[in-house]
């Protein structure tokens, strides 16, 4: 089976689902802005769960590919690290809160597990100059990517000054612009 190549209704669907995802991305960004602070708790969990829902659906339906293909179901749980999985229903569990308290810095957990010190910690890491400090490159230029492709889409690249920082909307401009459509030559 691993010589096969995917199917191409197959292929066509995870491109089509992946490009919802990005999508979806893009606003989970947009909504991180200080001009959205309106409705950036909701818009940013509809949109990042929605990111979630439609990337397990290019999951599930390349698993059923493999199912039908004759590969083993402990070989496709392993696949889809289906013990990685958790309930979005069940909401935030207490290291989720935990982690979130060391980055807002309030009050450490009261509890003396180790578990929850060390994600408490981790919080503290990503607020106090670690991953949370200054943008990283690679940070930049996804968040540049994915808001010049939408201004692109929706032709509207003015709107990037209009609610990204300067250097991102700097950026997201030029992305857009490489993604102008090429007109064919005049004679």
């Amino acid at each position: 089976m691993d010589d096969t190549k995917m199917p191409e209704p197959l292929r066509q669907a995870v491109n089509q689902l992946v490009s919802e995802a990005v999508m979806n991305c893009q606003e989970v960004l947009r909504y991180t802005e200080p001009d959205m602070a309106h409705d950036w708790v909701r818009m940013t969990l509809i949109r990042g769960t929605d990111v979630s829902d439609t990337m397990d659906m290019a999951s599930m339906l390349t698993a059923a590919y493999g199912q039908s293909a004759g590969m083993a179901m402990d070989t496709l749980a392993s696949y889809l690290q289906a013990r990685q999985q958790r309930s979005r229903a069940a909401g935030p569990r207490d290291s989720d809160r935990h982690t979130l308290a060391g980055m807002l810095g309030t009050p450490p957990p009261a509890d003396d597990d180790h578990e929850a010190r060390l994600r408490f910690s981790w919080g503290q890491g990503y607020a106090e100059g670690g991953l949370m400090s200054e943008p990283d490159e690679q940070q930049l230029f996804t968040q540049a990517c994915l808001h010049g492709l939408r201004a692109r889409l929706c032709d509207d690249v003015e709107a990037l000054d209009s609610y990204l920082p300067p250097h991102v909307a700097q950026l997201a401009r030029k992305v857009a612009e490489v993604l102008v459509e090429a007109q064919p030559a005049t004679a």
